[in-house]
C-alpha cells in the first residue's frame, strides 16, 4: 500500500478513513489504549490532509503541495536498515505544521527508518543538529501570545509529528526532527544506535526555494551526464603531473589578466566531498540578483550576517566558477570562501574540482567592480588554504592530503596582486584533498609523498619529505 505512516489517535475525526492500523509498541505519552500506528493511502491524504488528522480536526489541512518533499526524498540502505530523508522548505514546513517555523529559524527534517535488523534502534536527534529543538520547545516558541487552547493544540500537533523512538524490528517509523534553519543544502546525519551496534548514514539534501549559484551553472547535472573528453587517472604520479600543469591563476572574463591563485583541488562529489563541507558548516552561495545585492547592502549597513552572500565571478576553463562555498563570521565583511570548477579529470572515478580559496577580512572601495566595492582579502593566501585542510580533517570524510606545485611562489617582500589589486603572497603550492564516503578518524588520514607546505600546518608536517 502506498501511503504515509503516522502516529495518530483513533477517534471520531478520521475513523472513516481507509487506513491500516497496528497496535503501537513502545513508549507513548498518555493513554496507549487508543493509540495506533496507521498507514493512510495517498488518495486519502488528498481528501483530508495530514495536519487535519493529526490535530484532531483543530488545524486546517495543508495543501497537497505540502507533501512534495517526499518526492525528492533520498534513500540509503545498509544491512537491514533503510533510511529516507528530506529537508522541508519554509513553505512546506508552514503547510505541515500550520505555523511559520522558518520565521523563527526552525527547519523540519523528515526521516523514515525501515528496520529489518534483529533488534530495536533509536534515532539520535543531536546527530542531525546538536542544537535541535524538542517538539515541546518548538511548540512553545510558536505559541507565544496564543490562548491556552491554541498552545495545547500546537503542543499536541508538534509531538505527534515528531519522530517516534524506538524503531522496533520489522517496523517502519517516520517523523520529523526540528533543526536550525539552513538554506540551499543541509547535511543530514542519521545516527541509529541499538544494543552493541550503531549505524550512520550521511546525506546531503537540497532545500527548495534558495537560488544557489550551482543551480544557475547546472554543474551537478553536467557532472552526472558527463560532457567532453574525460581523463580518469589511476596513478598518483599521473594525477600530480596533471594538476601541476593546470593554469596558475584565475583570470578575468576575456582571459587577459591573471587574478587569485588556483591553490585548491577537491577530489570527490555529492556523496563524500560536499557532505564534508556541509558537516563543517560551509554554506552555499546565492546567485547574484537584485534581491541578493540588496541583502548585501542591508547587511553591510546593519552589521548583520549574510552567510549566503554572492561572490564575484572569476574565470577558469573559459567560464565563471561552477559553485562557491563560504564560512562567514558574524558580519558580511569577514568570511573564508572558495570557488570551484569541475575539471575534465577524474581520479579513480572521482570528480576532480579545481579551486581558489581566500579569506575576506574587510571591505573597501574599488574602481574594478560594477558596485565600486569589494572585499579585501588576507594577503597570507596560504593561511586560508591550510585552515581549510585542517577544518575538513574533522569532517570524518577526508581520506588523503597532498600538495603540488602549479602556483608560482610570491614572497611576502614581493607580493602579487589579484584582479581588484589586493596583494597576496604564497609558497606556490596547491592543496589536494581526497574524500571518501566511509567515515574515518584523524589518525586514518593518509598523505601523498609530494610537496610540503612551507607554512607547516598541523597536518602537512606529518607527510613524507618533499621530493
Amino acid at each position: 500500500m502506498v501511503g504515509l505512516r503516522l502516529l495518530a489517535p483513533v477517534d471520531d475525526c478520521g475513523k472513516d478513513l481507509p487506513m491500516r492500523c497496528l497496535p503501537l509498541q513502545g513508549p507513548w505519552h498518555g493513554n496507549k489504549a487508543n493509540r495506533m500506528t496507521c498507514i493512510l493511502p495517498a488518495a486519502a491524504l488528498l481528501g483530508l490532509g495530514l495536519v487535519l488528522l493529526l490535530a484532531g480536526c483543530a488545524l486546517p489541512p495543508p495543501p497537497a503541495s505540502s507533501l512534495d518533499y517526499r518526492s525528492r526524498a533520498q534513500t540509503r540502505a545498509e544491512g537491514g536498515l533503510r533510511v529516507t530523508t528530506a529537508v522541508l522548505s519554509a513553505q512546506e514546513s508552514t503547510a505541515v505544521y500550520g505555523v511559520p517555523l522558518a520565521a523563527k529559524g526552525i527547519q523540519p527534517v523528515w526521516i523514515e527508518v525501515e528496520n529489518r535488523d534483529g533488534g530495536p534502534y533509536f534515532l539520535l536527534s543531536p546527530g542531525l543538529d546538536p542544537n535541535f529543538f524538542p517538539a515541546s520547545e518548538a511548540a512553545e516558541i510558536m505559541a507565544s501570545g496564543a490562548s491556552p487552547e491554541r498552545s495545547a493544540q500546537l503542543d499536541l500537533h508538534f509531538r505527534q509529528l515528531a519522530f517516534p523512538n524506538p524503531v522496533l524490528p520489522g517496523a517502519t517509523a517516520s517523523g520529523f526532527v526540528l533543526t536550525n534553519l539552513d538554506e540551499g543544502f543541509k547535511f543530514v546525519q542519521i545516527d541509529l544506535v541499538g544494543s552493541g551496534r550503531a549505524k550512520t548514514f550521511s546525506i546531503l539534501a537540497t532545500v527548495p526555494g534558495f537560488r544557489a549559484d550551482y543551480g544557475a551553472s547546472e554543474v551537478f547535472r553536467r557532472a552526472t551526464q558527463g560532457s567532453g573528453a574525460m581523463v580518469d587517472y589511476t596513478e598518483d604520479a599521473a594525477l600530480r603531473a596533471a594538476l601541476e600543469a593546470l593554469p596558475c591563476c584565475v583570470t578575468n572574463e576575456d582571459g587577459s589578466k591573471n587574478g587569485d591563485p588556483l591553490n585548491l583541488v577537491i577530489v570527490g562529489g555529492l556523496d563524500d566531498a560536499f557532505p564534508a563541507f556541509a558537516r563543517r558548516g560551509w554554506r552555499a552561495t546565492e546567485q547574484k540578483s537584485s534581491d541578493s545585492i540588496m541583502k548585501m547592502v542591508t547587511s553591510a549597513l546593519s552589521g548583520e550576517r549574510y552567510p549566503y552572500a554572492p561572490v564575484s565571478d572569476l574565470y577558469l576553463f573559459g567560464r565563471p566558477q561552477d559553485l562557491a562555498l563560504q564560512k562567514a563570521r558574524d558580519n558580511i565583511h569577514q568570511r573564508n570562501h572558495l570557488r570551484l570548477w569541475l575539471s575534465p579529470m577524474r581520479f579513480h572515478g572521482k570528480q576532480v574540482w579545481v579551486g581558489q580559496i581566500s579569506r575576506d577580512i574587510g571591505s573597501r572601495l574599488t574602481m574594478h567592480t560594477a558596485t565600486f566595492t569589494t572585499h579585501k582579502i588576507d594577503p597570507d593566501i596560504d593561511e586560508a588554504r591550510n585552515a581549510l585542510t585542517q577544518d575538513l580533517a574533522y569532517s570524518q570524510n577526508l581520506a588523503k592530503i597532498g600538495y603540488v606545485k602549479g602556483v608560482v611562489a610570491a614572497p611576502r617582500s614581493a607580493p602579487r596582486e589579484n584582479l581588484t589589486t589586493d596583494p597576496y603572497y604564497t609558497d606556490g603550492l596547491r592543496s589536494v584533498l581526497v574524500f571518501d564516503h566511509a567515515p574515518s578518524s584523524l589518525a586514518a588520514v593518509d598523505f601523498f609523498p609530494w610537496e610540503r607546505a612551507t607554512e607547516a600546518d598541523s597536518l602537512s608536517v606529518r607527510g613524507a619529505p618533499a621530493r
